[in-house]
């Protein structure tokens, strides 16, 4: 692919052994998340002693799926785990950056609350958040990290927010529901300061799938009834869903009309049920006159999204051939989830799009799968030398 066309807004690194061990003080290091090699010869991360998942099932991308997944690191895919090569993968396939997201504390750090340790918990995030800068050093203008949040403390929270923005993450990774996992709700003022912060440094807050509550859903007694990728079907449509639950949440809590500047991206759910739950909710609007009670709404929610959250779409191909003005061009963006068992992959990447964006126009297209996300996450442009270097690559 010569020339970059795709900023890619989610994608996942597969956490290397030490991610955690490496990073921590030598009397924390026993009981941090570390990698374990199972009776079955299959790579495990434990937490708390427990294991929590199997390496093989978050990066399935170029070398197997989600029934036959990768037994090991050294199965997997390199651009999943190191830097360099995922860099070079970017370059074949012409995407000039990629937003990062973590795997094994979860999609919002909730699988930390498992250590029930706060110095312990607080430790492992930052943790991460140096992992990730880290990793992301490899170029820092196209591998763009969100901080993970220690959300379970506010103060502690805001004060990572602060250290990971210097070191130049470009956006705050949150739970869509926080009062599933012990915590305040969105609308509460408890979470006031995790907002102003967000304003004042200009970062945009992630809700991605699978950030909250993961108990129930894809549960062993429907795995036994159903099989387990019958499960995991259901279970994944299951979590695109709850985002759309966290959003009207978000959309009626009275955090938009605080703090109007504020941005949210809903990760990894799809856009094709947003017009339905917009619909929905300015019809419940109205008819129950929300206003009368909170006279502090001036707009529809579907007018709070439009000016302040953002969706992403991958597979889909009926939302981006019939539904984009009705979510809204300029709030669309465009991902793959790499290296994951429902990620985009090598030639399905442009084939996706190319079908999906058949009848966009070239303004379209670019707003979609580049400016969005240029303008969200202030992406440098590729210069003259990235340019002859990635066409030098592919052979054009």
């Amino acid at each position: 692919m010569s020339g970059y066309t795709i900023i890619d807004v989610d994608t996942h690194i597969t956490e290397p052994a030490d991610t955690w061990t490496s990073r921590v003080p030598a009397s924390m290091r026993d009981r941090v998340p570390y990698m374990d090699r199972d009776a079955k010869g299959r790579d495990v991360w434990i937490i708390d002693g427990k294991r929590t998942s199997l390496v093989g099932l978050t990066a399935t991308a170029g070398v197997g799926d989600f029934l036959d997944r990768p037994a090991t690191m050294a199965d997997l895919h390199p651009a999943s785990y190191d830097a360099g090569e995922r860099l070079k993968y970017m370059d074949e396939m012409g995407i000039w950056a990629m937003v990062l997201y973590p795997n094994v504390a979860g999609f919002g750090s909730q699988q930390f609350l498992k250590l029930n340790d706060p110095e312990l918990m607080l430790t492992c995030v930052q943790a991460y958040n140096d992992f990730q800068t880290d990793w992301a050093s490899a170029d820092s203008r196209r591998l763009l990290p969100i901080t993970s949040t220690p959300f379970w403390d506010i103060e502690a929270s805001v004060a990572e927010i602060r250290r990971c923005a210097a070191l130049g993450h470009k956006g705050i990774l949150f739970t869509g529901e926080p009062q599933k996992l012990g915590q305040p709700m969105l609308g509460d003022p408890a979470w006031n300061p995790l907002w102003e912060t967000a304003v004042e440094l200009d970062l945009p807050i992630s809700f991605h799938i699978g950030s909250g509550n993961m108990e129930g859903g894809m549960t062993k007694e429907m795995m036994a009834l159903y099989g387990n990728m019958a499960t995991f079907t259901a279970g994944s449509v299951e979590v695109f869903l709850k985002n759309a639950i966290q959003m009207s949440d978000l959309l009626l809590s009275g955090v938009i009309n605080r703090y109007p500047d504020l941005q949210f991206v809903s990760v990894e759910s799809g856009i094709g049920w947003i017009p339905f739950v917009l619909e929905a909710l300015d019809y419940q609007f109205q008819g129950n006159r929300v206003p009368v009670e909170r006279p502090e709404f001036d707009r529809l929610p579907s007018e709070y999204f439009a000016t302040n959250v953002y969706a992403c779409y991958w597979f889909e191909q009926i939302a981006p051939r019939r539904l984009i003005d009705k979510v809204g061009l300029d709030r669309i963006m465009f991902e793959t989830d790499f290296p994951h068992p429902t990620s985009l992959y090598g030639d399905e990447v442009h084939d996706r799009i190319s079908t999906g964006l058949a009848d966009s126009s070239d303004e379209e297209r670019r707003a979609i799968l580049w400016d969005n996300a240029a303008k969200l996450y202030k992406v440098d442009e590729p210069t003259a030398d990235d340019l002859a270097k990635q066409a030098k690559l592919v052979g054009a």
